[in-house]
């Protein structure tokens, strides 16, 4: 008798054991629900808002340096401040309805509604500071990353080194564990199927055979923080040399400050955020659809935001939504509205 026991005890320690090394294996890949431990405010995010998205359920969803924020109409929610404590960057709903999530530092989050699940270098992620994500028509996810750009297509990914002026695949399974001298701000595939790289060094256009250097009179487009392809099939470029528009064969240049964010709005009208002549004052500016053929198109100036302005939306309900340095604020065609704590 005794010896049937002492066989049970050691099958029943190999048995907790084992469950305890299978739940570890797990936890490394799958966090904490965080329905059940997200922090529920009427504030919105009271720092750093890098970007801002609309789901498909009309949720506004706000990437920032205090968590990822989901605002319902009503309430706040951040969704990761007990699960994942870190800066996050950049966000995107994929055509599935899943989030894609990146952070300074810590890779990339997959989030289905229930549970999170990391890709960072061990998994062949390029590098882990996200600066930008983006789906291509064919429903890969792309990540803009410190060094260059990596592309999952569910099962592995594929990276893009910067090398100087240059951009190249990479076939060697490289990735850098530390910060690297180029960064990845803007991803877009235009409607002829090549792929836009806006970059703190060159803007590339990848035709999925060859990376070249998109250029004005033999000046490369440098440091250029966001691209954007209009409804006409235009593409815009902001960063340090201003606000330029691409018809394929015309150079337009709107304004020489130093310009951020763009998007279009369903009027056809261009938004951006931008300094003010001679100015580090950031501000959003709207630029009427209308008039962008004219010499001197009609700017309006919407609302300064200090130091700082990032991210823009346009919701489906018309409203336009941005982040600063201090939180997000929502301008609906008359007033704006700040959504940080007083306290704040």
């Amino acid at each position: 008798m005794k010896k049937y026991l002492q066989i049970y005890s050691l099958l029943l320690i190999f048995f907790l054991l084992t469950s305890c090394q299978q739940k570890r294996i797990e936890g490394e890949k799958i966090i904490i629900n965080s329905e059940t431990n997200g922090v529920i405010t009427s504030d919105g995010p009271p720092w750093i808002s890098r970007n801002i998205i609309q789901d498909r359920k009309g949720n506004i969803w706000i990437a920032s340096f205090t968590g990822v924020f989901r605002y319902d109409g009503n309430s706040f929610t951040n969704i990761t401040s007990k699960a994942i404590p870190f800066r996050f960057f950049s966000i995107l709903e994929d055509k599935k309805g899943n989030f894609w999530l990146g952070t300074i530092g810590s890779g990339a989050y997959y989030y289905d509604g229930k549970s999170f699940q990391n890709f960072s270098t061990k998994e062949g992620l390029l590098n882990n500071e996200v600066t930008s994500i983006y789906e291509d028509k064919k429903g890969n996810i792309w990540f803009g990353v410190s060094g260059g750009a990596s592309s999952y297509d569910g099962k592995s990914f594929r990276n893009y080194i910067i090398d100087g002026n240059e951009m190249n695949e990479d076939q060697t399974g490289k990735t850098f564990p530390n910060r690297r001298p180029y960064e990845t701000n803007s991803i877009i595939e235009d409607k002829k199927g090549n792929f836009w790289f806006a970059t703190r060094g060159n803007t590339f256009v990848y035709d999925r055979k060859t990376f070249s250097v998109f250029a004005h009179n033999d000046k490369p487009f440098k440091n250029v923080r966001s691209i954007m392809e209009d409804k006409k099939g235009n593409i815009w470029l902001g960063g340090p040399d201003g606000l330029w528009r691409y018809d394929g064969k015309v150079y337009t240049n709107f304004t020489q400050n130093f310009v951020g964010h763009i998007i279009e709005d369903r009027k056809g009208n261009i938004w951006t955020n931008s300094q003010r002549n001679n100015s580090q004052v950031w501000a959003l500016f709207r630029y009427d659809g209308n008039s962008l053929s004219d010499k001197n198109p009609t700017v309006t100036e919407i609302k300064s935001g200090g130091n700082g302005l990032f991210g823009i939306l346009e919701t489906r309900e018309g409203d336009i939504w941005f982040g600063s340095m201090k939180g997000v604020y929502r301008y609906n065609g008359k007033t704006t509205t700040d959504f940080r704590s007083k306290d704040d």
